[in-house]
């Protein structure tokens, strides 16, 4: 009986990428992708019931939120060959923002509150979340993208 490898979305694949690379010391290798996804950014209600309403976020959870827009970012780039900047501005009490910008155009627009109680209930939602941000990002340059000769 074989296993099959789960078809995943440009958006996934990214993310994985990143996910992997920050895996330095090879903690990881043994757990599937799914595993890793689950283990970083999905969190039940209980989950959620451990984690005060009011704490400060640490820097790895600010990385590893900027790491689903970078993955935004990436993928874009992959497609459209336009480079991006990922810009994320974060309090120590979880309030900020993140943006995607390729050239004068921001593609994506995110704010949070609450950012040390960030995740996603399922991995289905955090796919649909990502897959909807890289094809809004698409849809946003195509509106707005300059002309030839316009910088």
């Amino acid at each position: 009986m074989s296993q099959e490898t789960p078809t995943f979305s440009p958006f996934t694949q990214e993310l994985i990428r990143q996910l992997r690379a920050t895996d330095q010391f090879g903690n990881w290798a043994k757990m599937s992708d799914e595993e890793v996804l689950i283990k970083k950014f999905v969190k039940t209600k209980e989950d959620l019931k451990l984690i005060p309403i009011i704490a400060d976020i640490d820097e790895m959870l600010i990385g590893e939120i900027k790491m689903i827009f970078k993955a935004v970012a990436l993928q874009f780039e992959r497609k459209t060959g336009v480079m991006c900047n990922v810009v994320m501005e974060m309090s120590h009490e979880g309030f900020g923002r993140c943006i995607v910008i390729a050239g004068r155009i921001v593609l994506v627009d995110k704010y949070f509150k609450d950012a040390h109680r960030f995740s996603f209930r399922t991995l289905e939602a955090l796919y649909a979340e990502g897959d909807k941000y890289l094809n809004k990002s698409f849809e946003i340059y195509e509106q707005y993208k300059p002309c030839k000769g316009e910088d």
